[in-house]
């Protein structure tokens, strides 16, 4: 039977998602909650890892190993950045993830890992340092479906950081730098294992807010989740049909 993990960073993002497909909890003595379902004979995976590069890594990896899915699904928030033209409740989807963090700092910013020589990830002669493109056929899928309802979907890069950006000028400087679109906690993560196991990604998120000058009240999370998972249950529908 096929499979596909679907994976968040807290159950808030996921739980709805989930209900829809009348997950039900999975007993595996793992100490992460897991939600499974069957739909047209695809199995669905649903967990939520926590937040943060390591969380998500622990989760992705040995859910990747226990359930050997042929598809990944990140989904969740993300903040957007300065001139990237996104609102907050618009949906956002990756071409590529990003380590913005993870390298050498200097005197003028940090620099990755290709700098120092020291490849994140090496698989079939291939190095990878902080940049992991996701997949262009779920891409491709996610865009088409959301065309074919009226529904706005923007794609490009996403960064993934340690902290997150918590000021105007420090957001400008990583969309300048890297030319991305949003940032997150987990999704570089996500990728890295992805791409070790040969597992196609596909994530999409909901803008919850702008990085800016820190102003948490001015935030709408529902928002964001409820449109990353209206896209999401439909698309799954038609990925699993």
């Amino acid at each position: 039977m096929t499979a596909t993990l679907i994976i968040s960073a807290t159950p808030g993002e996921i739980t709805d998602l989930a209900k829809a497909f009348r997950a039900t909890p999975e007993v595996r003595g793992l100490p992460w909650e897991i939600l499974t379902s069957t739909h047209n004979d695809h199995r669905l995976i649903f967990a939520s890892t926590g937040i943060g590069a390591a969380n998500c890594a622990a989760a992705a990896s040995l859910l990747l190993h226990i359930f050997s899915p042929r598809f990944l699904i990140m989904t969740g928030c993300a903040g957007a950045y300065p001139g990237s033209g996104l609102r907050i409740g618009d949906l956002a989807v990756a071409t590529r993830e990003i380590f913005a963090d993870i390298g050498v700092l200097r005197a003028d910013g940090i620099h990755g890992m290709k700098h120092m020589g020291l490849p994140l990830l090496e698989r079939n002669g291939v190095p990878s340092f902080n940049d992991f493109p996701l997949s262009t056929a779920l891409l491709n899928l996610a865009l088409k479906s959301a065309a074919a309802r009226g529904t706005a979907l923007r794609a490009g890069s996403f960064l993934t950081v340690s902290a997150c950006s918590g000021t105007l000028v420090r957001g400008e400087e990583l969309r300048t730098r890297f030319g991305a679109i949003c940032e997150n906690m987990e999704g570089a993560a996500a990728a890295l294992v992805s791409a070790r196991f040969g597992v196609d990604l596909l994530e999409v998120r909901g803008i919850s807010n702008h990085v800016e000058d820190r102003d948490v009240p001015g935030w709408d999370i529902p928002l964001a989740v409820k449109a990353s998972t209206g896209f999401l249950e439909s698309f799954i529908r038609e990925l699993t049909t």
